[in-house]
């Protein structure tokens, strides 16, 4: 169930340079001074000032691309789960030059919410894979949850699997995340479950907690594990009712489905901020590592895959920045304006 906020705020930035007598404004010095005079003096008059150039304009250079959506686990975070201090400061001369930087991840809004309050500026969270479109002051741009009736068919199609289903739900307190037990789910999501032990809450048969509508449902495994859950609910008939998303953690032999309404993803959440915003695809920028950024990826007019990226992404023809363990962000901000090396 689609939902809007009847109002969406947004950070609006404007940036203003002082322009020399001379109109010489794109090789000001800092202070706004005549880069004709030694010291940029403001005082004197520059001799490059002559009637041939009061008249003349000069457009302000505008960065080819004005929205960043950048993926959090595989792409902003290195295998440590840190951002290396080389894209956070690519990020910040990015957001400097205008860029609007929007954080799209498959973790739920207050969990990333960590990771992204470190980069500094004001931006905006989609999460849980497209379903939630919030702003780090917790205002509410859209949320695309998944009908209740929906969760409980998929939940009797997916029998086999109970031990490996998570519900999610849009609270921010015991609750947020209900499963029956972690006795199939500790050896794969350990770290996962420790830092969300105070959302947690245990219901049995997980369908009682359906009191609402949840944001997603989850199932986590290994990847066999995971391959057989995608199987079964291929063969559930549910197709036309729900949008099913694959992660793959190889070397940690981890993966997620997610399970979230029809027609939700992070790519449609992009392009529907990207409208709302006035910004055309072109002048979007994605970066990703994995299954569920494809929809994103394919959105945007920029795409670049990480060196870590699965295989699978390597095929669409998108441009291959370095892993996340060399700087691969700002490898691929570097490429596109030039901000990436210190």
């Amino acid at each position: 169930m689609e939902q809007y906020s009847t109002r969406a705020w947004a950070v609006m930035r404007t940036t203003a340079t002082a322009t020399p007598s001379c109109g010489a404004s794109l090789r000001q010095d800092s202070r706004g001074g005549c880069p004709h005079l030694p010291g940029g003096n403001r005082r004197r008059r520059c001799r490059a000032d002559s009637g041939r150039f009061k008249d003349a304009k000069i457009d302000p250079v505008k960065p080819p691309i004005r929205l960043l959506a950048i993926d959090i686990d595989g792409t902003l975070l290195n295998p440590e789960f840190q951002i290396s201090p080389a894209d956070m400061a690519a990020l910040h001369r990015a957001h400097a030059q205008g860029v609007e930087v929007v954080a799209v991840t498959g973790r739920r809004h207050t969990f990333a919410l960590p990771i992204v309050r470190q980069l500094g500026f004001d931006l905006w969270v989609i999460s849980s894979n497209g379903a939630i479109t919030r702003s780090l002051a917790g205002e509410t741009f859209h949320r695309d949850l998944l009908p209740a009736e929906t969760c409980r068919r998929l939940c009797a199609n997916m029998q086999e699997f109970r031990g490996n289903t998570v519900l999610t739900f849009d609270t921010d307190a015991k609750g947020a995340i209900v499963l029956e037990h972690m006795n199939e789910l500790s050896a794969s999501i350990q770290r996962w479950l420790e830092k969300n032990t105070q959302y947690i809450d245990f219901v049995i048969p997980i369908e009682d907690s359906l009191t609402r509508d949840p944001v997603q449902a989850m199932f986590c495994g290994s990847i066999a594990r995971m391959r057989q859950a995608l199987e079964t609910l291929a063969a559930s008939g549910l197709d036309k009712d729900i949008t099913a998303l694959r992660t793959e953690y190889a070397a940690r032999d981890l993966s997620m489905v997610d399970v979230l309404n029809q027609g939700c993803s992070k790519g449609h959440a992009l392009e529907r901020w990207a409208s709302y915003r006035g910004i055309p695809r072109k002048e979007v920028m994605a970066i990703g590592d994995n299954y569920n950024d494809i929809e994103m990826l394919a959105f945007a007019g920029v795409p670049f895959i990480m060196g870590n990226a699965v295989e699978e992404l390597r095929r669409n023809g998108w441009t291959v920045t370095l892993p996340n363990d060399q700087n691969g962000v700002a490898a691929a901000l570097e490429q596109v304006l030039g901000v990436g090396s210190l």
